[in-house]
């Protein structure tokens, strides 16, 4: 028996990993400034986040789910019959599934662009990795039936579509607030942080 879930404890559990990511991102502002310190922080939070709103089971402690009642492979229906979302956001689970790896892909190129230049690298590999924790969550629901979740490939390519826009997103952002020209003040100068 899987003794938690429900959207009470993802989002009890949001605020206590948030609160923890803020103390990150506290540690960390004074050695690279407060754009890249935030990007951080927000994106181990939304990691957290997504391992929340994926590996708990959505409707409260399911009891026990029977073995028999489980597949156990994954559905390669790809685009097939998928439930509605969350009560957080309507228009389906494909919707749902788009959107909450989105803040992930903007956020890895907020916290790669630190490093402008290796960034040509970094993003695409971490974009890989936010694949590869995609089919990790699938893979956990798969081998945890007490979970009440399915193993989905429509869901996997559904996480990696909105990763990829994400990290789009996070280009334009990057553009913008420039996480590699962060300042520290030292004294009440202002200098740019050593890169």
């Amino acid at each position: 028996m899987f003794p938690v879930g429900g959207v009470g404890v993802m989002l009890l559990g949001a605020v206590l990993s948030g609160l923890a990511c803020l103390g990150l991102a506290l540690a960390v502002r004074r050695r690279t400034g407060w754009t890249w310190a935030a990007s951080l922080g927000l994106f181990v939070w939304s990691l957290i986040g997504l391992a929340l709103v994926t590996l708990l089971p959505a409707n409260g402690a399911p009891g026990i789910v029977s073995a028999e009642g489980r597949l156990d492979y994954c559905s390669w229906d790809i685009g097939g019959p998928a439930p509605d979302g969350f009560w957080i956001l309507p228009g389906g689970q494909r919707l749902l599934n788009m959107v909450v790896f989105v803040p992930s892909g903007a956020l890895l190129v907020l916290v790669a662009a630190r490093w402008r230049r290796s960034a040509w690298v970094t993003v695409p590999i971490g974009f890989a990795l936010l694949a590869g924790y995609s089919v990790l969550i699938e893979i956990t629901q798969l081998a945890l039936a007490r979970l009440d979740r399915a193993c989905d490939v429509t869901d996997m390519i559904d996480n990696v579509t909105g990763a990829a826009i994400g990290v789009l997103l996070g280009v334009v952002l990057a553009l913008v607030l420039r996480p590699w020209r962060s300042r520290e003040v030292s004294g009440g100068v202002r200098r740019p942080s050593a890169r």
